[in-house]
């Protein structure tokens, strides 16, 4: 921007001078013996005197016929006027670009931000349900082992109680042959 330099205008002022205020003391009045009030002495002396007021300058209220300016002063005021303006219109101008552009840049930030989250609760979602399909098939998995040996052990019940039913009906059988034959066996609970 350029320099500005002063304008220098001249004003011419006539001053009114006005007499100075002065107050005047009042004159005594005799005041009547039935009026008289006596008062009261103050202890602490005489009462603060009052300032007194200052002169007032009354200015005309017409001041611009007094004070002769020329157009070149006026088209000068015009334009710097016209240039300040434009100026504060363009610092708006720039100041709401930039605060659109910030916004702008924000709510890009903010998408953006919300689309990396969704992607990663997305692929959150996506390995619990793995967890969980995996979960399913070891408890599955688990659940046939569990099985699995349950049958083996029944299957041992089994031959244990055959077995047991066997030796059962040999040891009957090898009682009745002692019997029939009227031997003694052998071996008497393993003592003999």
């Amino acid at each position: 921007m350029a320099e500005e330099e002063p304008k220098k205008v001249t004003e011419t002022v006539t001053a009114v001078s006005e007499p100075a205020f002065s107050p005047k003391a009042p004159a005594a009045k005799p005041v009547p013996a039935a009026d008289f009030v006596p008062q009261e002495k103050p202890l602490a002396g005489p009462p603060p005197a009052l300032p007194s007021p200052a002169p007032v300058e009354e200015k005309p209220e017409d001041s611009k016929a007094l004070v002769p300016v020329s157009p070149n002063a006026v088209l000068a005021r015009v334009e710097t006027e016209k240039r300040m303006s434009l100026i504060k219109a363009w610092e708006e101008a720039e100041k709401c670009k930039v605060e659109n552009k910030a916004e702008k840049k924000l709510s890009s930030i903010g998408s953006w931000e919300n689309n990396k989250k969704a992607v990663v609760e997305a692929e959150l979602k996506k390995m619990e349900e793995q967890l969980e399909k995996k979960k399913a098939q070891y408890v599955e998995l688990m659940k046939n082992k569990i099985a699995q040996i349950h049958k083996q052990a029944e299957e041992k019940r089994a031959m244990i109680e055959a077995r047991r039913g066997e030796e059962v009906l040999k040891a009957e059988e090898l009682a009745a042959k002692y019997r029939a034959t009227g031997t003694a066996p052998k071996k008497l609970f393993g003592f003999i």
